[in-house]
């Protein structure tokens, strides 16, 4: 069996040209055009890493849930 990935481990790339008659040239300009665009969209679209954070901050606790304020004193049971 052999495997049609390339030495870099990725599939071949297949380009169909629908319509026209373009150089090799302009193909080649084409595919660099279009692998810029797929890179920087691809950097985009990673969302940053966190920042760490401090010592205090995980130390700290969060803050307590909103009281409810339509269950007023009824419902004090101690």
């Amino acid at each position: 069996m052999s495997d049609a990935t390339g030495a870099t481990g990725l599939p071949p790339v297949v380009a169909e040209v629908v319509r026209g008659t373009p150089t090799e040239e302009e193909l080649a300009a084409a595919i660099v055009v279009v692998g810029e665009a797929y890179v920087r969209e691809v950097a985009e679209a990673t969302a940053p890493d966190d920042a760490p954070r401090s010592r205090w901050e995980l130390s700290a606790r969060g803050l307590r849930t909103p009281l409810n304020r339509a269950a007023g004193w009824n419902g004090f049971t101690g």
